[in-house]
Parts: C-alpha cells; sequence; structure tokens
C-alpha cells in the first residue's frame, strides 16, 4: 500500500484518539485491542456502503506507530465498467499521483466522514462488543479469584434491602444483605475484604457471589497471617463458623514437634489478634486436629473442660459429652453456639451432659 500523506492536523487527531484508548482501558478495563478491533470493524463497514458493499476498504489502526488510516483502493483502467471498484488513469493523477501503486490507487477516506454513520448503524453493535470485553474481563479477572480474598470499596448502601454496591477493581459487585456479619453496619468508602464464592454466567452478565459470612474467609485470613499454613505445614483440617460471633478451627501438623496451635495464635496472641480485629472481635478458637473422635470431640468444645465422650453409634457419628456442671452453660454456649458449633466441626452429634449424671438422664 503507497504511503500516506499526514498532516499535522491529522497527526494531532491521531495522537488524541489512542489517547482516548489509553484513558478508556485504563478506566474501564477493556483491552485497547479489543475497542481498536470494533472501531475498525465499524468503519469499514460504513464506509463499503459508499463503495455499493464492495471489498475494497481497509481500515488499519496501529497503535505502537499511532496511525488511523481508511483508504479504499480502486484498480486504474482505461475503460471504467464498475466505478465503485475501478477508476480511470487520468482522474487518478488528478487524486494523488503518490498513491498509485501496481495499477490501484489508494484513495484516503477521511474515518471522521463516517462517524455518523458508524454512529447510527455500528452503535449497538459496538456497545454490545465493549459489553462483552467487559463481562469477559470480568470473568477471566474472578475466576482466578474463586475461594480467595479480595480487597473491595463500598460504593452505597441500598436502602430497601441492605445490600451493599462494591468496586473490585474495575468490576462493580454485590455483596449481598444475608452474606453480611450480623451487626456490621458497612459505610460507603469502606475497604473491605471478602471471599469470592463463585462467579457465573447471567443474562445479565457475569454474577460474582460474594461474602463476609463465609467460613473460608476466617481460613484465608489464617494463610495470609501464618507462614505455616501457606507453606502447608500446618494443615486447617475443618472450620465452622457463626458469622459475627465466633468461629472454631481444627489444625495439624504431620511434624509433631510443631505446636499447630500454637503457632496460629502466635506470640501473644499476636497472629490470631489480627484476625480477630479483621473480624470486628469475632471470637475464634482454634482447636487440635486428631483422628481419634474422642480426643477430637474434647477439644471442640474448647473452652468448656471436657470429663469425657463416650461414643453411642459410629455409624450415626452419636457421642455423650460429660462436663462439671460448673462448665454446663460454657460447654452448650449462649443458645447452644458452642455446641453446635463443635459438632459442625467434628461432624458428629454431640449431647453434653453434667460429670454427676443428673443432667438429662
Amino acid at each position: 500500500m503507497a504511503k500516506q500523506k499526514i498532516t499535522a492536523k491529522e497527526k494531532k487527531e491521531m495522537k488524541e484518539f489512542f489517547a482516548a484508548l489509553e484513558q478508556m482501558e485504563q478506566e474501564r478495563g477493556i483491552p485497547k485491542e479489543y475497542i481498536i478491533d470494533k472501531i475498525s470493524e465499524a468503519i469499514t463497514v460504513a464506509a463499503r456502503k459508499d463503495y455499493g458493499g464492495n471489498d475494497i476498504v481497509t481500515c488499519v489502526i496501529d497503535m505502537e506507530k499511532e496511525i488511523f488510516r481508511v483508504v479504499a483502493r480502486k484498480e486504474i483502467v482505461e475503460k471504467v465498467e464498475n466505478p465503485y471498484t475501478q477508476i480511470s488513469a487520468a482522474d487518478a493523477s488528478k487524486i494523488d499521483p503518490d498513491s498509485i501503486e501496481n495499477g490501484f490507487l489508494d484513495i484516503k477516506l477521511d474515518p471522521k466522514k463516517f462517524g455518523r454513520v458508524v454512529a447510527q448503524n455500528s452503535k449497538n453493535n459496538f456497545r454490545q462488543g465493549v459489553k462483552d470485553a467487559e463481562r469477559d474481563q470480568v470473568l477471566k479477572e474472578f475466576q482466578n479469584k474463586i475461594k480467595e480474598i479480595v480487597t473491595a470499596t463500598v460504593e452505597r448502601i441500598d436502602p430497601k434491602n441492605g445490600n451493599a454496591i462494591l468496586t473490585i477493581g474495575h468490576s462493580e459487585a454485590t455483596l449481598p444483605k444475608l452474606e453480611q456479619v450480623p451487626d456490621e453496619e458497612l459505610k460507603e468508602g469502606d475497604l473491605i475484604k471478602v471471599y469470592v464464592i463463585d462467579v457465573k454466567e447471567s443474562d445479565k452478565g457475569p454474577r460474582i457471589m460474594l461474602s463476609r459470612t463465609h467460613p473460608g474467609l476466617v481460613k484465608r485470613l489464617f494463610e495470609t497471617e501464618v507462614p505455616e499454613i501457606f507453606d502447608g505445614t500446618i494443615e486447617i483440617k475443618s472450620i465452622t463458623r457463626q458469622a459475627g460471633s465466633r468461629t472454631k478451627m481444627a489444625v495439624w501438623s504431620e511434624n509433631s514437634e510443631i505446636d499447630a496451635v500454637g503457632a496460629c495464635i502466635g506470640q501473644k496472641g499476636a497472629r490470631v489478634n489480627k484476625i480477630v480485629e479483621e473480624l470486628k472481635g469475632e471470637k475464634i478458637d482454634i482447636v487440635k486436629y486428631s483422628d481419634d473422635p474422642v480426643a477430637f470431640i474434647s477439644e471442640a468444645l474448647s473452652p468448656a473442660k471436657v470429663v469425657s465422650v463416650e461414643i453411642e453409634s459410629e455409624e450415626q457419628k452419636i457421642c455423650k459429652a460429660r462436663v462439671p456442671e460448673s462448665q454446663l452453660s460454657l460447654a452448650i454456649g449462649n443458645k447452644g453456639q458452642n455446641v453446635r458449633l463443635a459438632a459442625k466441626l467434628t461432624g458428629w452429634k454431640i449431647d453434653i451432659h453434667p460429670e454427676s449424671g443428673f443432667f438429662g438422664e
């Protein structure tokens, strides 16, 4: 293709055009290449209508060289039979002798000439393309973050349903009221950590499922705070949670010389306290996991001291735990919370009885 002459005004306009592409990529996260393809396609389709729909129009947008040109290539002939695709030698010389190459003339077209046509005929297609690009970006971004923690900014709280509208990077997502910690008041501008449960396609675009109540949030916080968990030296075997109130977590290490519980608590409680602070004061019980159900159930009922555990049915996983009378309320917990979380942590149905044997007999 013959070299096109570019005026100073055109250079300035091109610079502004490419600067706008850069800005759109930064603000909306849509790759420049994608936008360029859509613009090029829209202009080419619109311009070809002026040439009887013939495939002689080319739109070139080169980001690296900052070149934006639209040309229609016509064949130079002695007798013009198709005015859309052919041009006489005399007319070609009048238009631009420098653009004649190998029997063809490249007629430089003004992209702005097609601006209105592109806007009318290709607006919906382009907008849909941008939406598709944004949707793909969101999917790619969050599919890599499933079961991970992300930091979000609270944009607003819906006064009708209490849902929090969040901004995460270039994307907007909703934290439903049911996935918010009870009694936690979120305010506009707050920076919060949320757990990405899943990302699903829907008719309205990607649906990002977020939570502040999921036990996975606490698990990931411990992985961040405790290097031994992150590198696999300590394993979180089980975790259960009543968000805003209490979490129970069972940890274990293959290395018998490592105090798994102590490592998670940290020196003077430094590690666990950071997580408690992040969770706005939520209590966290860290217990030692054991393959022995009696030992594990005893640990799970912490902070209560357990005198004995009797297995009543291994098949149905039912047991009876005896505690001193003074520990009954502690073992059961407020509204049964402690024993309920211990049951979820271990997978056993636990009946609490006093050491004397009189309660509940």
